[in-house]
């Protein structure tokens, strides 16, 4: 089912989004990849704030190329997501609303999904500048010296993904090979 949603995604929205779901995002999303995570995970190690409250918004793991004349952003393609499941769980506490990379996730990951009420979407890869298109704005809002691993702020405009894992668990890389077998039986 095609779905057009609003960033940043509450609890009632992510629980709405099934397996499969194909969705377009309007809104905000942030960047953050390894560097980034690694950062905050150590902020919360030692008692400090993060430079972002993470309550429903949405985590785009992705590091921009440089922008072009007159556009926000440059190639702007999804990030193997599981090199950020160390870190997951513990932004899914605080309130992270959703996900978006590429690739499987891990069981922690997938339980704090659950347990949270959130969800993930991949993105197609491959496709940073089909995607960059979709970015009406970009501003690096934390962590400046970590380049392209900034902690950007972005403004999308209809953002193509598919829910891989909704809020029940129910995971798209799983249920899609069960009926691919189907088929091929």
């Amino acid at each position: 089912m095609d779905r057009h949603i609003t960033a940043p995604i509450n609890k009632e929205t992510a629980r709405s989004l099934h397996a499969g779901d194909y969705v377009y995002i309007t809104g905000t999303m942030y960047t953050a990849r390894d560097a980034a995570h690694k950062r905050m995970d150590e902020i919360l190690q030692k008692g400090g704030e993060l430079p972002v409250d993470w309550k429903d918004q949405v985590i785009y793991y992705m590091g921009p190329s440089p922008a072009r004349e007159g556009r926000p952003i440059g190639s702007a393609g999804p990030t193997t997501a599981s090199r950020m499941d160390k870190y997951a769980p513990q932004l899914l506490d605080l309130g992270l609303g959703a996900m978006v990379g590429k690739g499987k996730r891990s069981q922690a990951v997938i339980d704090a999904i659950v347990r949270n009420g959130s969800v993930y979407f991949a993105a197609v890869g491959g496709a940073g500048a089909l995607l960059s298109k979709c970015i009406t704005s970009a501003e690096v809002v934390a962590y400046d010296d970590l380049g392209t691993e900034a902690i950007r702020k972005l403004t999308v405009e209809n953002f193509p993904a598919i829910v891989v894992i909704d809020s029940e668990g129910n995971n798209l890389y799983e249920t899609a090979i069960k009926e691919y077998r189907k088929v091929e039986e």
